[in-house]
């Protein structure tokens, strides 16, 4: 079995619906508009780092603070009603940063119909990934006058050598389609051929392991390189190898042993 079998292999074991409850997308399945779900997604792929059932539980507690309606709650809550948040924390990520979140929600749904507008404005179609969009939405979420010097550690940007994890899995949720229903594919100013791998632990070690990744740094230009080699193996849908790569480092499997 060579390196494209394998990952194609794991890609459909992975990628079905048997992987939404015990992953954080599972709290964005629960919706049906696609502005409850994107505003679900940004936030809970924000929070996105720690044990995944903690990351859900988080998930569900700020999803009953907001009374279960996102959108809605973005749209109209008042400013008294953010109080209710102050208990409400994920590890470093605290009620300031939950206040900001909430303000620039607000102010971001009152003048637009869908986020996809806050990455997909700063993106051409002759944009090789989602760099521009990502850099781009880093600036104008931390553009309000209010925004906390700490909040920054929370959105993080290729300006600064991130390796944008978060950015990029929420990304693929909301760009990726195909029939299996797990990524949502809402988004369409956006090509699945743009997105970028999301670097975390389990990825990068089995990434490394099958010499996909050979950049010392977990940094953005090492997302550049394995986003590279996937391309090379699905140009059009690279991504899709998240699943593979994800699901063999959580599951411990070494991937030598069928190569």
């Amino acid at each position: 079995m060579d390196i494209t079998q394998l990952l194609d292999q794991y890609h459909e074991r992975f990628n079905q619906p048997d992987f939404i409850p015990d992953d954080p997308i599972g709290l964005v399945h629960a919706f049906d508009d696609p502005r409850d779900r994107e505003i679900v997604g940004f936030w809970v792929a924000t929070l996105a780092w720690g044990r995944r059932a903690t990351i859900i539980d988080k998930g569900a507690q700020l999803l009953e603070l907001m009374e279960g309606r996102p959108h809605r709650f973005v749209l109209e809550h008042t400013p008294e009603d953010r109080a209710r948040f102050r208990d409400w924390k994920h590890r470093t990520f605290t009620y300031t940063d939950t206040l900001y979140f909430l303000e620039w929600l607000q102010w971001y749904y009152r003048q637009h119909e869908s986020l996809e507008d806050a990455f997909a404005r700063h993106l051409s179609p002759e944009d090789a990934t989602i760099e521009p969009a990502l850099r781009g939405f880093h600036e104008l979420f931390f553009s309000l006058p209010s925004a906390p010097a700490r909040t920054r550690k929370h959105v993080a940007t290729p300006a600064r050598k991130s390796r944008c994890k978060r950015l990029c899995m929420f990304l693929r949720w909301m760009v990726r389609r195909d029939d299996r229903g797990v990524d949502f594919g809402d988004w369409t100013r956006i090509r699945p051929d743009q997105l970028c791998m999301p670097l975390d632990v389990h990825v990068e070690r089995i990434a490394r392991e099958l010499g996909l990744l050979t950049r010392k740094q977990a940094d953005w230009r090492a997302v550049l390189e394995l986003t590279d080699a996937v391309r090379k193996i699905d140009a059009r849908d690279p991504v899709k190898y998240d699943f593979a790569l994800f699901g063999m480092g959580v599951e411990g499997i070494n991937p030598h042993q069928f190569l």
